[in-house]
C-alpha cells in the first residue's frame, strides 16, 4: 500500500499541469479548513477535479466565516467543501438568495452529530445505560476523577460553544440531583484523553462528544437517549443560550453541513457542481477515516491519497463510468 501512495504523490505532483492544461474547467480555488475532516476532503476534492474533471485545482487556506464572507464578495474560493452552517447561517441564506452562493450538496449524508456518550461495552453488559434514566440510577459507574463519592459527567472545555448547551442540559435532565457532577475536562485533548484512559481500562465513562470524529473512529460509543425527542426550536432558541432561564430536555439536533460553491462556478463547470452534490459521507466511514489520519499522522494529503486507493467503492458511486475510469488511471 506503501508503494502505491508514493505512486499516487508522485501522479499528483506530475500531472496537475497537464490535467489542467486539457481540461474546460479551468483554475478552480478549493478552501483547506483547518480541521481533520475538513482537510481530508478538501484534498479529495483537489485530486478528484484534477483527473476527472481537467481542473487546475488549487487549496487554499480557509476557514468558516472568512472563507464564506470571501466567496459571496470576491467569488473565491470557488468551493468551501466543509461549512457547519449554523455558525453563520444568515449570512450563508442571504448569500444564496442574493445568488452569490449556491448549496452543491450534503457533505455529512448524517449531518454533523453532537450528544452525550457511553462505551459500548458498558451498555453490552447492562442496555439500560444507553437510556439517561439508566445512568441517573447508576451514577456510580461514572466515577468522579477527584471525588469517588460522586458520579461524572464530562462537558466541553470552557469557552466551547457547547458548554452552554452542556450546562443546560445537565440542569434540565435533573444529572446534579441524581449526584452527577459536570466536570470540565479543561481542553480538548484532556477530553480526548479521558475517553481513551476509560476505554484502556475499561472503566465507565458519561460524557460530550461529536461526530465525525477520531476519537469515535477509535472508540466505539452510544449515544445516551434523553427519552425527549429533539425540540430543535427551544435547543436553538434556549439551550444554546447563556441565559437560558428555563431549560428542558432535548436530543441535540442534527447540524447541517454543507459543500458551498460560488455562483460563478455553478454557471461555469455544472459537471464539478454535480459531483460535489454526490460526494457524501456518512458519519462511520468519516469516523473511520479520521481515525486512521490519527493513527498514522497523516495530513490532509496523504490521507487522501489513501482514502482513493483503499475505498475506490465510495468514490466511484460519486462519478460517471468515464470519469471514475480517469481517476483510476491516475491511481
Amino acid at each position: 500500500m506503501k508503494k502505491q501512495i508514493l505512486a499516487v504523490s508522485m501522479l499528483a505532483a506530475s500531472s496537475g499541469a497537464f490535467a489542467g492544461a486539457h481540461g474546460s474547467c479551468g483554475d478552480v480555488q478549493i478552501a483547506d479548513m483547518n480541521w481533520a475532516s475538513a482537510t481530508l476532503i478538501a484534498n479529495i476534492d483537489r485530486f478528484i477535479l484534477e483527473h476527472a474533471f481537467g481542473c487546475n485545482a488549487e487549496l487554499v487556506p480557509g476557514d468558516t466565516v472568512p472563507t464564506s464572507t470571501s466567496m459571496i464578495e470576491k467569488q473565491q474560493p470557488d468551493i468551501a467543501p466543509e461549512l457547519w452552517t449554523n455558525s453563520f447561517k444568515d449570512g450563508l441564506a442571504k448569500g444564496v438568495e442574493d445568488g452569490q452562493l449556491a448549496v452543491a450538496g450534503k457533505v455529512f449524508s448524517d449531518g454533523g452529530e453532537e450528544g452525550f456518550w457511553v462505551p459500548k461495552y458498558m451498555v453490552d453488559k447492562d442496555p439500560s445505560l444507553a437510556t439517561i434514566e439508566g445512568i441517573k440510577a447508576n451514577a456510580n459507574l461514572f466515577p468522579h476523577p477527584e471525588d469517588d463519592t460522586k458520579g461524572a459527567f464530562i462537558g466541553c472545555p470552557a469557552g466551547w460553544g457547547c458548554q452552554i448547551s452542556g450546562n443546560h442540559l445537565h440542569k434540565a435532565l435533573g444529572l446534579g440531583e441524581a449526584n452527577i457532577e459536570l466536570v470540565d475536562p479543561g481542553s480538548a485533548a484532556g477530553l480526548d484523553g479521558s475517553i481513551a484512559r476509560a476505554y484502556e481500562r475499561g472503566e465507565g465513562w458519561f460524557g460530550y462528544y461529536w461526530a465525525p470524529t477520531a476519537i469515535l473512529g477509535k472508540y466505539e460509543m452510544v449515544k445516551v437517549d434523553f427519552g425527549s425527542g429533539v425540540d430543535a426550536e427551544h435547543f436553538l432558541s434556549c439551550l444554546t443560550q447563556a441565559d437560558c432561564a428555563d431549560p428542558k430536555p432535548s436530543m441535540y439536533p442534527e447540524s447541517p453541513v454543507y459543500t458551498y460553491t460560488t455562483a460563478e462556478l455553478q454557471q461555469r463547470a455544472p459537471e464539478v457542481v454535480e459531483y460535489l452534490g454526490n460526494r457524501s459521507f456518512t458519519n462511520p466511514q468519516l469516523n473511520s477515516l479520521l481515525a486512521w489520519m490519527d493513527e498514522n499522522q497523516a495530513d490532509g494529503e496523504y490521507a487522501a491519497e489513501n482514502f482513493l486507493v483503499e475505498h475506490a467503492d465510495i468514490w466511484k458511486s460519486w462519478l460517471t463510468a468515464e470519469q471514475a475510469e480517469k481517476v483510476e488511471s491516475a491511481l
